[in-house]
């Protein structure tokens, strides 16, 4: 039982023994204790004659004392003693009236502030559990907002390994630094001093190379892909999500575009964080509906082709229009050459560490790949390759350092069969498998800024790592 209860309890408890006490002392006041009770709640009835006599005691529904009493016959003696007991009798009922009402007011006023208490008990404990729910749920926030930034990180521990390969080519530098110290060494000892322009010019050589080197270090053959990484679940079966390679890291922005036909709608996340918990920055609804989902995104524009054309869109999203447009000479279109998967993947836009490609089929190369390098800003094919893997047979293809790798399926046990590099005008069959973790791909385009590929797989957006083997040749190999 609650404080406030057991202090309602005492009250009444108390009116009740002022009760009982009046019910058995007031006969006694009057000088009438010669009645004699034969049961507990009766009296013994006497002549009127005799005196006043108390009949009978109990408590109204307020917890008031009532008693009756019988008169006796009226006397002529106004100074009978009997009459002064009964004054003074009552006087007492009087103050004792006055008294229970006074203890009646404080009893109601009591029960108020038990009520009000109670009141603000209960408030008090909604408030402990609100706070509990709140610290669980800020708890859970925090422990999310650190999983994503693990997640952020994931994709950098494939580039740290390839910095670490990167850095034997630097230690090889340092130890022809040293060498040339130790000839410079020599010289002086010889001469006794040193040929300052000859030296000079060295130095300027060996800055240049190493210079040229680092250049060459973004570029690199494909070795091997691992992974993948679940960025996120949704959407449909097919579709396409990007970065923008040339963009920088504070400003790496993600574009959305969701299904392979019939829709204009590209929705746009300030941060990979963003686009992982759903916060859209903005959407864009394009003039014309695209074609597949082998879009890119390069320096600012989305590169797309449009619906049942072979007709190449550029679009700005900073200024919301179309930049350029034009159609890809005798290119299949709508389902003509496809890749395996179908989904009018005819047209595959990409972007590498060298520029903009277009990856498609004609007629006049049977059906066969044909890669073209784009400008940027006008769209125009700069120059051309025609390799002999056929478009129909290929998975997925995709764009390294100008060398193009195609796939030989977009279902599970899929993996890079092919490459043709537009260096040496030359191609290799290639073994490099992969996990197509969820058994269907419909759209696989390489970040150069990432060194990784982005890929839907099966309403999935993931993350696929690559390792690259660089050749740097010196001026000896040439």
């Amino acid at each position: 039982m609650s404080a406030p209860l057991l202090k309602l309890g005492a009250v009444l408890s108390t009116m009740a023994m002022i009760s009982n006490w009046m019910s058995q002392t007031l006969p006694s006041l009057v000088g009438l204790n010669t009645t004699r009770l034969s049961a507990p709640d009766t009296l013994t009835q006497i002549s009127p004659k005799e005196g006043w006599q108390v009949y009978s005691s109990a408590q109204d529904p307020d917890g008031r004392c009532i008693c009756t009493v019988v008169a006796p016959e009226q006397n002529l003696c106004s100074r009978d003693a009997k009459s002064r007991q009964l004054r003074q009798l009552l006087e007492k009922v009087q103050n004792m009236s006055q008294s229970i009402e006074v203890l009646n007011l404080r009893t109601q006023r009591d029960f108020q502030y038990v009520l009000k208490m109670e009141t603000q008990m209960k408030g008090l404990k909604a408030k402990f559990r609100q706070i509990e729910d709140d610290r669980k749920t800020l708890m859970t926030k925090h422990f999310q907002e650190l999983k994503e930034k693990m997640d952020e990180l994931l994709p950098l521990i494939p580039v740290l390994e390839q910095y670490k390969t990167d850095a034997k080519l630097i230690t090889q530098f340092k130890e022809e630094i040293r060498n040339l110290s130790s000839v410079l060494t020599g010289i002086q000892e010889e001469i006794g001093a040193y040929d300052y322009e000859e030296l000079h010019q060295r130095v300027l050589s060996l800055e240049t190379r190493l210079r040229d080197c680092m250049k060459k270090l973004t570029c690199g053959k494909l070795m091997k892909i691992t992974g993948p990484i679940t960025v996120k679940t949704s959407g449909t079966r097919f579709g396409a999500w990007m970065t923008d390679p040339l963009a920088s890291e504070k400003h790496n922005r993600v574009w959305y575009m969701d299904s392979y036909t019939n829709n204009k709608i590209v929705r746009e996340y300030k941060s990979i964080a963003d686009f992982v918990s759903g916060a859209e920055s903005r959407t864009y609804n394009l003039p014309f509906k695209w074609a597949g989902t082998n879009h890119v995104v390069y320096n600012g524009s989305l590169y797309f082709n449009k619906y049942q054309s072979n007709i190449i869109i550029k679009y700005s999203f900073d200024l919301g229009r179309v930049l350029a447009q034009r159609s890809l000479e005798y290119a299949g279109f709508h389902n003509v050459y496809p890749y395996t998967w179908g989904g009018f993947s005819d047209i595959d836009l990409m972007a590498d560490e060298i520029g903009l490609w277009a990856v498609y089929a004609t007629n006049q190369n049977a059906g066969n790949i044909v890669i073209s390098q784009l400008n940027q800003d006008t769209l125009e094919v700069m120059k051309s390759w025609s390799t002999g893997y056929p478009k129909r047979s290929a998975g997925e293809s995709f764009m390294i350092c100008g060398t193009l790798y195609v796939t030989n399926s977009h279902l599970t046990g899929a993996k890079v069969y092919y490459s043709y590099s537009t260096k040496t005008s030359t191609y290799e069959y290639t073994d490099i498998p992969f996990h197509n973790q969820y058994f269907h791909i419909s759209m696989l385009d390489y970040n150069a800024r990432d060194r990784a590929l982005y890929a839907w797989n099966n309403g999935h957006q993931v993350l696929f790592n690559v390792t690259l083997f660089h050749i740097i040749k010196t001026e000896d190999d040439t």
